[in-house]
Protein backbone atom coordinates (compact mmCIF):
# COMPACT_ATOMS: atom_id res chain seq x y z
CA UNK A 1 0.00 0.00 0.00
CA UNK A 2 1.42 3.36 -1.06
CA UNK A 3 0.30 6.59 0.53
CA UNK A 4 0.89 10.31 0.19
CA UNK A 5 -0.11 13.17 2.42
CA UNK A 6 -2.16 15.85 0.71
CA UNK A 7 -1.39 19.55 1.08
CA UNK A 8 -4.09 19.77 3.78
CA UNK A 9 -2.85 18.33 7.07
CA UNK A 10 -4.99 15.35 8.06
CA UNK A 11 -5.82 14.26 4.50
CA UNK A 12 -4.02 11.30 2.94
CA UNK A 13 -4.41 9.39 -0.33
CA UNK A 14 -3.83 5.62 -0.27
CA UNK A 15 -3.14 3.48 -3.34
CA UNK A 16 -3.22 -0.30 -2.84
CA UNK A 17 -1.66 -2.95 -5.02
CA UNK A 18 -4.18 -4.43 -7.45
CA UNK A 19 -3.92 -8.10 -8.46
CA UNK A 20 -5.78 -8.83 -11.73
CA UNK A 21 -6.01 -12.32 -13.20
CA UNK A 22 -8.23 -14.35 -15.51
CA UNK A 23 -10.97 -14.46 -12.86
CA UNK A 24 -11.06 -10.70 -12.31
CA UNK A 25 -9.08 -8.85 -9.66
CA UNK A 26 -8.29 -8.71 -5.95
CA UNK A 27 -7.47 -5.61 -3.93
CA UNK A 28 -7.39 -4.53 -0.26
CA UNK A 29 -8.57 -0.89 -0.32
CA UNK A 30 -8.14 -0.42 3.45
CA UNK A 31 -5.07 -1.55 5.37
CA UNK A 32 -4.76 -0.50 9.00
CA UNK A 33 -0.95 -0.75 9.14
CA UNK A 34 -0.59 1.74 6.29
CA UNK A 35 -3.10 4.09 7.90
CA UNK A 36 -1.26 4.02 11.23
CA UNK A 37 2.00 4.73 9.43
CA UNK A 38 0.45 7.71 7.67
CA UNK A 39 -1.64 9.31 10.44
CA UNK A 40 -0.07 7.99 13.64
CA UNK A 41 -3.01 6.08 15.09
CA UNK A 42 -5.52 3.35 14.16
CA UNK A 43 -8.94 4.26 12.86
CA UNK A 44 -11.86 3.21 14.99
CA UNK A 45 -14.59 1.71 12.81
CA UNK A 46 -18.08 2.61 14.01
CA UNK A 47 -20.08 2.64 10.77
CA UNK A 48 -19.81 1.97 7.05
CA UNK A 49 -21.76 3.96 4.46
CA UNK A 50 -22.52 3.10 0.85
CA UNK A 51 -23.79 5.62 -1.70
CA UNK A 52 -24.87 5.10 -5.31
CA UNK A 53 -24.97 8.23 -7.47
CA UNK A 54 -25.74 9.31 -11.02
CA UNK A 55 -23.27 11.44 -12.95
CA UNK A 56 -23.27 14.99 -11.60
CA UNK A 57 -24.50 14.13 -8.11
CA UNK A 58 -22.62 16.06 -5.43
CA UNK A 59 -22.70 15.01 -1.78
CA UNK A 60 -21.23 17.48 0.73
CA UNK A 61 -19.45 19.55 1.86
CA UNK A 62 -20.07 17.70 5.15
CA UNK A 63 -18.34 17.95 8.54
CA UNK A 64 -19.10 17.31 12.20
CA UNK A 65 -18.43 18.90 15.58
CA UNK A 66 -15.01 18.23 17.15
CA UNK A 67 -14.79 16.26 19.36
CA UNK A 68 -15.50 13.57 18.35
CA UNK A 69 -16.41 14.58 14.78
CA UNK A 70 -16.07 11.73 12.28
CA UNK A 71 -12.97 10.64 10.38
CA UNK A 72 -13.71 9.04 7.03
CA UNK A 73 -11.85 6.65 4.75
CA UNK A 74 -13.47 6.61 1.32
CA UNK A 75 -12.93 4.64 -1.86
CA UNK A 76 -14.81 4.00 -5.09
CA UNK A 77 -15.56 0.33 -5.86
CA UNK A 78 -17.60 1.19 -8.97
CA UNK A 79 -17.39 4.13 -11.37
CA UNK A 80 -15.36 7.32 -10.88
CA UNK A 81 -15.56 10.01 -8.21
CA UNK A 82 -14.01 13.43 -7.84
CA UNK A 83 -13.36 13.50 -4.10
CA UNK A 84 -12.70 16.86 -2.43
CA UNK A 85 -11.27 17.65 1.00
CA UNK A 86 -11.83 21.18 2.34
CA UNK A 87 -10.01 22.63 5.34
CA UNK A 88 -12.77 24.10 7.49
CA UNK A 89 -10.69 24.38 10.69
CA UNK A 90 -10.62 28.01 11.77
CA UNK A 91 -7.01 28.98 12.49
CA UNK A 92 -5.47 26.34 10.22
CA UNK A 93 -2.67 27.51 7.89
CA UNK A 94 -4.68 26.05 4.99
CA UNK A 95 -8.12 27.24 6.13
CA UNK A 96 -10.49 27.60 3.19
CA UNK A 97 -8.24 25.62 0.86
CA UNK A 98 -9.20 22.35 -0.84
CA UNK A 99 -7.61 19.41 -2.58
CA UNK A 100 -9.25 17.06 -5.06
CA UNK A 101 -8.45 13.41 -5.77
CA UNK A 102 -9.92 11.31 -8.57
CA UNK A 103 -11.04 7.97 -7.11
CA UNK A 104 -11.47 5.14 -9.61
CA UNK A 105 -12.74 1.59 -9.27
CA UNK A 106 -9.86 0.26 -11.38
CA UNK A 107 -7.31 1.62 -8.89
CA UNK A 108 -9.37 1.38 -5.68
CA UNK A 109 -7.39 4.35 -4.35
CA UNK A 110 -8.77 5.93 -1.21
CA UNK A 111 -8.72 9.16 0.77
CA UNK A 112 -8.56 9.52 4.56
CA UNK A 113 -10.26 12.66 5.89
CA UNK A 114 -9.41 13.54 9.49
CA UNK A 115 -11.85 14.92 12.04
CA UNK A 116 -12.74 18.57 11.42
CA UNK A 117 -12.12 18.52 7.68
CA UNK A 118 -14.92 18.97 5.17
CA UNK A 119 -15.67 16.27 2.61
CA UNK A 120 -17.51 16.39 -0.70
CA UNK A 121 -17.74 14.20 -3.78
CA UNK A 122 -19.11 14.30 -7.30
CA UNK A 123 -19.95 11.18 -9.28
CA UNK A 124 -18.38 11.42 -12.74
CA UNK A 125 -20.27 8.43 -14.16
CA UNK A 126 -23.75 6.99 -13.71
CA UNK A 127 -24.16 4.22 -11.13
CA UNK A 128 -21.02 5.28 -9.25
CA UNK A 129 -20.53 3.81 -5.78
CA UNK A 130 -18.62 5.39 -2.90
CA UNK A 131 -17.83 3.36 0.21
CA UNK A 132 -17.16 5.17 3.48
CA UNK A 133 -15.51 3.79 6.62
CA UNK A 134 -16.43 6.08 9.53
CA UNK A 135 -14.82 6.45 12.94
CA UNK A 136 -18.07 7.53 14.62
CA UNK A 137 -21.73 6.72 14.08
CA UNK A 138 -23.95 9.25 12.35
CA UNK A 139 -25.26 11.81 14.83
CA UNK A 140 -27.59 14.37 13.19
CA UNK A 141 -27.18 16.91 16.00
CA UNK A 142 -23.42 17.09 15.36
CA UNK A 143 -23.51 17.03 11.55
CA UNK A 144 -23.21 20.18 9.43
CA UNK A 145 -22.51 21.28 5.89
CA UNK A 146 -21.51 24.16 3.68
CA UNK A 147 -22.69 24.56 0.11
CA UNK A 148 -20.47 22.83 -2.44
CA UNK A 149 -21.31 25.63 -4.88
CA UNK A 150 -19.76 28.37 -2.72
CA UNK A 151 -18.24 30.72 -5.32
CA UNK A 152 -15.51 31.82 -2.91
CA UNK A 153 -14.34 28.24 -2.42
CA UNK A 154 -14.60 27.55 -6.18
CA UNK A 155 -14.49 23.78 -5.85
CA UNK A 156 -13.35 22.07 -9.08
CA UNK A 157 -16.59 20.50 -10.28
CA UNK A 158 -16.36 19.62 -13.99
CA UNK A 159 -18.19 22.18 -16.13
CA UNK A 160 -19.57 19.50 -18.44
CA UNK A 161 -21.68 17.98 -15.64
CA UNK A 162 -24.79 19.62 -14.19
CA UNK A 163 -24.56 19.56 -10.38
CA UNK A 164 -27.33 17.60 -8.64
CA UNK A 165 -27.68 18.38 -4.93
CA UNK A 166 -29.97 17.33 -2.12
CA UNK A 167 -32.20 20.12 -0.74
CA UNK A 168 -30.12 20.07 2.45
CA UNK A 169 -26.82 20.56 0.62
CA UNK A 170 -28.31 23.17 -1.72
CA UNK A 171 -29.54 25.18 1.26
CA UNK A 172 -26.34 24.93 3.30
CA UNK A 173 -24.48 28.15 4.21
CA UNK A 174 -21.35 29.41 2.50
CA UNK A 175 -17.99 29.07 4.23
CA UNK A 176 -18.13 32.72 5.30
CA UNK A 177 -21.64 32.36 6.71
CA UNK A 178 -20.70 29.20 8.60
CA UNK A 179 -17.63 30.88 10.07
CA UNK A 180 -19.61 33.97 11.09
CA UNK A 181 -22.18 31.80 12.88
CA UNK A 182 -19.49 29.89 14.80
CA UNK A 183 -20.35 26.60 13.12
CA UNK A 184 -16.86 25.63 11.96
CA UNK A 185 -14.32 23.50 13.87
CA UNK A 186 -11.44 25.14 15.71
CA UNK A 187 -7.96 24.15 14.50
CA UNK A 188 -6.41 24.05 17.99
CA UNK A 189 -9.24 21.82 19.23
CA UNK A 190 -8.69 19.51 16.27
CA UNK A 191 -4.94 19.26 16.94
CA UNK A 192 -5.63 18.47 20.60
CA UNK A 193 -8.06 15.73 19.54
CA UNK A 194 -5.54 14.24 17.09
CA UNK A 195 -2.95 14.14 19.91
CA UNK A 196 -5.46 12.33 22.10
CA UNK A 197 -6.06 9.72 19.38
CA UNK A 198 -2.31 9.15 18.95
CA UNK A 199 -1.86 8.74 22.70
CA UNK A 200 -4.42 5.95 23.02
Amino acid sequence: MKWRKLAIDGAVEFTPAVFPDSRGMFVAPFQQDALVEAVGHPMRLAQTNHSVSSAGVIRGVHFADVPPSQAKYVYCPRGVVLDVVVDLRVGSPTFGQWEAVRLEAAACNAVYIAEGLGHAMMALEDDTVLSYLCSESYAPQREHGITPLDETLALPWPAELTPVLSPKDAGAPTLAQAQESGLLPDYAACLAYYDKLRAR
